[in-house]
């Protein structure tokens, strides 16, 4: 089979990460592949940043906490009130992707970068996930507040985090996949 589909096929999201950290060049493939995925017109219009500290990573994380508390989901502030909750897994690098928020079509161009990180680090042997929760709470305040600290643009929003790690478990198996989501018309 070929390589590029062999490496779609066995992608899965991993939530359990050692503390080893990546290299330095394993995290530049990945951020130069989210750099060369499609976008509308060229734009280009995301930015990405790389956290490696685990400290500043632990601060977002509070930050993320507070925000959850205020919720009115339900879900969500008991998230934010266990003191366990990690939405990166404990991952040593996360990657926040964010966009510039006058483009159109910023939504599909972020959701193809992170495509091309999961993939990449896929294929590097970095276990990796598509985390969603600052897309939810990226704009109150605080959380906002260390965003900025950390290099995303301030007139940014952001849409979704890849974290990265190596997996501390053996790999399971995709789950079945839904019959009917797809026709072809000749």
């Amino acid at each position: 089979m070929n390589e590029i589909i062999q490496n779609i096929l066995t992608r899965r999201s991993i939530r359990t990460y050692k503390e080893n950290q990546i290299s330095d060049a394993d995290l530049n493939t990945v951020l130069d592949a989210a750099q060369f995925a499609p976008t509308a017109m060229g734009k280009q219009g995301w930015h990405f940043t790389a956290v490696q500290n685990k400290e500043k990573i632990e601060k977002l994380i509070s930050a993320i906490k507070e925000a959850m508390l205020k919720s009115s989901i339900e879900q969500y502030r008991k998230m934010g009130e266990n003191p366990n909750f990690n939405p990166f897994y404990n991952a040593p690098t996360i990657v926040i992707t964010s966009y510039d928020k006058t483009l159109p079509t910023k939504e599909s161009d972020c959701a193809a970068a992170l495509q091309n990180m999961l993939l990449a680090a896929h294929s590097l042997n970095i276990g990796s996930c598509w985390i969603h929760i600052l897309a939810i709470t990226g704009e109150d305040p605080k959380v906002k507040s260390v965003l900025t600290e950390l290099g995303v643009p301030e007139d940014y929003a952001v849409f979704g985090t890849a974290v990265l790690g190596y997996n501390s478990k053996e790999e399971t198996k995709a789950a079945p996949r839904k019959e009917g989501t797809f026709n072809i018309v000749k």
